[in-house]
């Protein structure tokens, strides 16, 4: 019987072994579920009358997908039945194992040559916030990561960023070189007229003080753009 011919009320431990989320997860790896079988692991029972998947498969229909379920408030998230606050803390701590996995992927290694674990880690921080973020990543002379962490938020542009606090934040982590991103709401990751002015201060600022402006990133949904590709920055 394939996974599509058991009847979805079955309760999932009387489902062929190779069929149950858990079990396949352990003999075939993570990727090998679809969003409804790996919510159902976080979920672990159905309620009456529904399997953990059946009702995983009903959450995220309503909720649109998978990630915006994940990125809704506590309040939104448990208005839908047999998801409660215990839940709600389970999900967002798999997050966060997440964003702390690809920190030190990333902070293990050079940030340079393995470019996309920096473009990866830079937009799971920034891609779904509701407001405008700027979030710096301070690297040493080898250019690893030594430390991360969101700076400023509000409007974003040449004008609003104070490039003093930048250098200040540079200086006091004897940081060699930084690596710069902020996010558009809009998810529109074309940068702005500002976003290139913003670039060239950061980069005559940190300059003078002997540090490195490697990139600044624009993280949009979905899309993350280099202005050090788009030639802004002479590295």
């Amino acid at each position: 019987m394939s996974a599509k011919e058991i009847p979805q009320k079955l309760p999932i431990k009387e489902w062929p072994e190779m069929d149950r989320p858990r079990e396949k997860l352990l003999h075939n790896g993570a990727a090998s579920l679809g969003d409804a079988e790996l919510l159902a692991i976080f979920l672990r029972t159905g309620v009456r009358g529904k399997s953990a998947i059946e009702m995983a498969r009903e959450v995220l229909l309503e909720a649109g997908s998978l990630r915006r379920l994940l990125n809704m408030a506590p309040s939104d998230m448990c208005k839908f039945k047999g998801i409660g606050s215990a839940k709600y803390v389970q999900f967002q701590a798999g997050l966060e194992l997440g964003r702390r996995y690809l920190f030190e992927q990333m902070a293990k290694g050079d940030a340079i040559t393995s470019p996309q674990i920096s473009r990866d880690y830079l937009s799971f921080q920034l891609r779904d916030k509701q407001y405008e973020a700027f979030f710096a990543l301070f690297l040493d002379s080898k250019n690893r990561v030594i430390h991360a962490e969101e700076l400023f938020r509000g409007t974003i542009d040449n004008a609003s960023v104070p490039v003093r606090e930048v250098v200040k934040e540079a200086l006091k982590h004897n940081a060699a070189s930084l690596i710069v991103a902020h996010n558009h709401p809009s998810g529109v990751a074309e940068p702005s007229i500002a976003d290139y002015r913003l670039t060239e201060t950061l980069d005559a600022a940190l300059g003078m003080m002997g540090v490195n402006l490697l990139d600044h990133f624009i993280v949009g949904d979905g899309h993350v753009t280099s202005l050090a590709e788009l030639g802004v920055l002479g590295n």
